[in-house]
């Protein structure tokens, strides 16, 4: 499919020379309860999904020294507790992209990697209908768990397109967790132990099943009971 995506870009506007890949699906709750398709289906298309599309438009990056922009997020940095599918995809995710890139620089192509923190879209707001997704944010700090308008991350994505950056933070501040990124599971595991047997004597920690819009119609059309 992503072959023929390409094929139908290539006749419509040309041979691209920038490429997004931006496709994600979340699902929550804890691992051990988690439907097995489904965790697999989060990471086929967030990691295996980005590969294969960027394996569809190398030929077209090779033949205009272009740029490739990968999506990722602040679970790159640093993973979350009943988000471990989201997590490990979105880490791995980082991995291919340092590794396509030392790749293919000698051949002109630049290749990036966006860390995104929480959007203002459908997956958010579908995972803060449930307490325990909405709590886990809710006792990050207050920069931490803003959301930002699609629009405004949107704008700063295209800067870094033109910009061909090697990375782009959106917020800025992310930066910080990056550099401070071994910090990060100790204050996740400190928390965890804090809020999590409150929740779970709640009640609270049942799968989410899939998140938003994408995850719902990816379910619909099959994708998570395919296995693919």
């Amino acid at each position: 499919a992503l072959d023929d995506a390409a094929g139908e870009v290539r006749r419509r506007l040309g041979t691209p020379s920038v490429v997004v890949a931006n496709a994600g699906i979340a699902e929550g709750g804890p691992f051990a309860t988690s439907d097995p398709q489904l965790w697999r289906r989060v990471v086929d298309v967030n990691l295996t999904g980005s590969a294969h599309t960027a394996r569809a438009f190398l030929p077209d990056l090779l033949n205009t020294a272009g740029y490739h922009l990968q999506v990722a997020s602040l679970a790159s940095l640093g993973a979350a507790p009943m988000m471990s599918a989201y997590c490990a995809s979105k880490a791995g995710v980082e991995a291919f992209v340092h590794s396509l890139r030392a790749e293919v620089a000698h051949h002109g192509i630049a290749v990036g990697i966006a860390y995104l923190n929480w959007i203002d879209t459908d997956m958010i707001r579908d995972a803060d209908r449930h307490p325990v997704l909405r709590e886990l944010r809710g006792h990050m700090p207050p920069p931490a768990r803003r959301t930002f308008p699609p629009d405004e991350v949107a704008a700063r994505l295209v800067r870094a397109v033109e910009r061909r950056r090697t990375a782009v933070y959106v917020p800025g501040w992310l930066r910080l967790a990056q550099l401070g990124r071994t910090t990060l599971p100790p204050l996740v595991l400190r928390l965890s132990r804090h809020e999590l047997p409150r929740l779970e004597a709640e009640g609270s920690l049942e799968p989410t099943g899939p998140l938003g819009a994408g995850g719902l119609a990816d379910r619909q059309e099959g994708g998570a009971g395919a296995g693919a």
